[in-house]
């Protein structure tokens, strides 16, 4: 139903994104996520012809929308959008703000352009507000109305630009059940949103953006369940770290330890495993051969509470809990008491060893 090639947007020299190419099949709900900043409401917006494109292609059922032979008014009333601030007309009734463009744009009468709007309004549970005006809802209430105006025109694809974002936590579970709904009767949705669980349970494809474009895409349960890319993995799990980098034996343990114990404290580590993680940053260090370029990093998952220490050092491939490279197995059993798994591997010329810390 949609498809888009090499699309790209720039202000002046600040790419927003770039080289996106996308087919979107009828029907179908795609989920869009990412870091604020990514691109996610520009490249809606660049849909629907509300930002110009620097460059690229979009075909909606195979018409170009950028030839100048299309008739765009005509190709975009197939494609209605539903904005985080609502954007009702305030001195209008909801009758009113439901039809005055099907009267408008779509020519039809003001008793059918009525009796659709009341249908309309009925389904997102505001029937009694036909004649309410904006400032007289809730924030929630105004949503819904937002998206029973955009199916007043009747669209066969339908944009939501982080529908939720400016509501009370209270009021996003009703417009989420609205757009769920709609989600049933095989309307094709694109959705921006930072609801990770609506995401999941909607949608037939999710969009993860980053780096100038689409980073990942795939279905909802690879991409929340079993992400593919770590730039992904880390928004999924939301995963902060920290790295340190040593270049010689004489480096600073103690200022290590510092930034680790900060860390630590700054998301609420518990202090048993903040012990486990500085102890196991010693004996891991202590075990090494070559200190001309190792780093450390440390990560922690908001999403499961597991946290992973990981050394990365140059030369060649050694591992250093083998029997053959330890001098006594101290450190070992220090390591062996303090961690769930231990994986050694070697990767681009570096030994990585991945430790994960036990919960305590």
């Amino acid at each position: 139903m949609i498809t888009i090639k090499n699309l790209s947007k720039y202000f002046s020299d600040n790419r927003i994104f770039s080289h996106i190419s996308l087919t979107i099949n009828k029907g179908e709900i795609i989920t869009l996520i990412g870091q604020s900043g990514s691109g996610k409401s520009t490249f809606l917006r660049c849909l629907n012809l509300l930002e110009e494109s620097t460059e690229g292609e979009i075909f909606i059922d195979n018409i170009p929308l950028f030839d100048r032979k299309t008739d765009i008014a005509h190709v975009r009333q197939k494609m209605g959008m539903v904005f985080q601030s609502f954007n009702l007309y305030d001195h209008m009734t909801l009758m009113e703000n439901l039809t005055i463009a099907p009267v408008k744009l779509l020519k039809k009468n003001r008793e059918e352009a009525a009796k659709k709007a009341i249908e309309l309004l009925q389904m997102v549970g505001l029937g009694e507000k036909l004649y309410s005006f904006p400032d007289e809802l809730s924030g929630g209430q105004q949503q819904r109305a937002a998206i029973a105006r955009c199916l007043a025109m009747e669209p066969e694809i339908i944009l939501f630009d982080e529908p939720t974002s400016a509501l009370d936590p209270t009021m996003v579970s009703e417009v989420l059940a609205v757009i769920r709904k709609l989600a049933k009767e095989g309307l094709t949705m694109i959705i921006v949103t930072h609801e990770m669980e609506f995401a999941r349970n909607i949608s037939t494809r999710v969009l993860y953006m980053d780096e100038g474009g689409v980073y990942e895409d795939g279905p909802p349960e690879q991409i929340f369940d079993n992400p593919q890319k770590a730039k992904t993995q880390a928004f999924i799990h939301r995963i902060r770290s920290m790295r340190y980098h040593i270049t010689s034996k004489d480096f600073d343990l103690y200022e290590l330890q510092g930034e680790m114990q900060a860390f630590c404290e700054k998301h609420w580590i518990p202090k048993k495993v903040t012990g486990f993680v500085i102890l196991l940053a010693e004996e891991i260090l202590l075990i090494q051969s070559d200190y001309s370029d190792i780093w450390i990093s440390l990560y922690y998952s908001e999403k499961d509470g597991n946290v992973e220490l990981m050394t990365e050092s140059t030369g060649a491939p050694v591992n250093p809990l083998e029997d053959d490279v330890l001098e006594d197995d101290i450190g070992l059993k220090i390591i062996t008491a303090t961690c769930e798994s231990v994986d050694y591997s070697y990767e681009d010329g570096k030994n990585v060893l991945k430790l994960k810390v036990k919960a305590g």
